[in-house]
């Protein structure tokens, strides 16, 4: 009953932060991978893209990773097809770093540090869904890194889907503090 009432509680306090836009300047957008359609972004990345680019636009950060590996699609992986996207909308290459081996967030989150350990980077903005920004950011934070967070636009979506994404990131985030890296 405990750990049900844990993760009701932290449920709740995922959803209270997941529309906080905290971004500040920083070293690196960090863009959580979403699906790809054939090498084409799905809505959901293509909406985390698109706001990685205006807040690049306005000159938050230096680089912007686009992370995600293959998923089920052997030929593209989410941060190659969304380093194509954001070369395709204005963003110089060079802007652009790629981690595309996750298969996971706690995976993808690994990658992408090791990867800033080598450029010297400190300080990141995540972009994703606001429900998965909680979880995210303390993982960045516990790897020793400054994370402040810009969640995409909410799409259509009904309160009980929301809830439910809420709880299921609080038993994510819950089994991660256990040691299960998901």
């Amino acid at each position: 009953m405990f750990a049900l009432g844990y993760l009701v509680a932290l449920s709740v306090r995922i959803g209270s932060q997941s529309a906080h836009d905290d971004a500040r300047p920083s070293d690196v957008i960090i863009v959580m991978g979403a699906a790809e359609y054939n090498g084409h972004p799905s809505p959901v990345l293509k909406l985390r893209l698109d706001h990685a680019a205006s807040l690049y636009q306005r000159h938050l950060a230096r680089f912007i990773m686009s992370t995600g590996g293959a998923g089920g699609d052997p030929s593209f992986t989410e941060g190659g097809v969304g380093r194509s996207y954001l070369i395709d909308r204005g963003i110089p290459p060079e802007a652009i770093v790629v981690e595309d081996s996750g298969d996971t967030t706690a995976r993808t989150l690994s990658a992408a540090a090791e990867i800033f350990r080598r450029m010297n980077l400190r300080s990141c903005i995540v972009v994703s869904d606001g429900y998965h920004m909680f979880r995210v950011k303390r993982i960045l934070q516990q790897m020793g890194f400054t994370v402040s967070g810009s969640p995409r636009a909410q799409g259509d979506t009904t309160v009980v889907r929301e809830w439910w994404l809420c709880f299921r990131q609080a038993l994510a985030y819950a089994l991660w503090r256990a040691g299960i890296r998901i």
